[in-house]
């Protein structure tokens, strides 16, 4: 397939790509590793009048200690987060997590940013995000915002950012002596997952879901549950409440519920070294 036309601009900085985005409005999209973007548009699933590169912004890909948490440029690869010896310390299920990405290829090209900014249900790292606690700065015509994980997911492809907003950073909180877990459930390696989970327990349970709804989701059951005194195996019992997981060739909404109960259950178990 082929795109439709549309005009580039390689921006040199962040001030001008967001100058580009403030010229353009809602007729342009931002392009960092590519990889869901092009695909969209190549099934003229996205019709942008103008893609403005970022790709070249060095000043956006880094992985710093910024005290009480990890601050992590929006173009950072995954092939980065996976090697990180600083992630591998403070924040080990994002570096785990990062190295279940695509394939090596896509590990090496594919941006943090990208992927949150897409906001995908059925990838990876959106969900570590979430059982982290993290959240995202954005800067914009108005000045820089910091946005939960909790409220940046709004619908199916869709996030909190403006139009005029440029992800600029990921923020993660220091889990060094957390318990964790990612469970992810494909046909193939490189495969979207039909269903993931990702666990962190860190005094309380944080539990995020994969595919299992329009958006990266958190499982409140589950969490309430465990919160409140109830067995892995119980807890896990819960995990598709509230879901309405999607139904394609790799599986129905009956299939995923029923996934999802047993993939929460070993990430549990894993998770609290049960």
């Amino acid at each position: 397939m082929i795109p439709a036309s549309f005009e580039y601009v390689e921006a040199e900085s962040a001030d001008a790509a967001l100058a580009a985005l403030a010229e353009h409005g809602d007729e342009a999209k931002l392009l960092a590793g590519g990889h869901s973007l092009i695909p969209l548009m190549k099934f003229r699933l996205a019709t942008p009048a103008v893609i403005v590169d970022i790709g070249r912004l060095g000043d956006l890909s880094y992985i710093n200690d910024a005290g009480d948490h990890v601050a992590i440029g929006a173009l950072t690869s995954h092939r980065m987060l996976e090697t990180s010896d600083l992630l591998k310390s403070q924040v080990p299920i994002l570096s785990h997590v990062a190295g279940e990405v695509g394939d090596p290829a896509v590990r090496h090209r594919g941006t943090l940013g990208g992927s949150i900014a897409h906001g995908d249900p059925a990838s990876d790292l959106p969900a570590a995000l979430l059982a982290l606690g993290g959240s995202v700065l954005a800067r914009g015509p108005n000045g820089e915002r910091e946005i939960a994980a909790s409220d940046l997911f709004t619908g199916f492809l869709e996030t909190a950012l403006a139009p005029d907003e440029l992800m600029t950073e990921i923020r993660v909180p220091k889990v060094p002596d957390a318990g964790w877990s990612y469970q992810k459930f494909n046909r193939r390696a490189q495969d979207w997952a039909i269903v993931g989970v990702a666990a962190v327990c860190n005094g309380s349970n944080n539990v995020a879901l994969v595919n299992m709804g329009p958006t990266p989701i958190r499982s409140s059951a589950v969490e309430d549950a465990l919160n409140g005194g109830a067995s892995i195996d119980d807890a896990a019992a819960l995990a598709s409440q509230g879901m309405s997981p999607p139904e394609d060739l790799n599986g129905d909404a009956e299939y995923r519920n029923h996934l999802a109960q047993v993939l929460v259950k070993r990430a549990l178990a894993e998770a609290k070294g049960a």
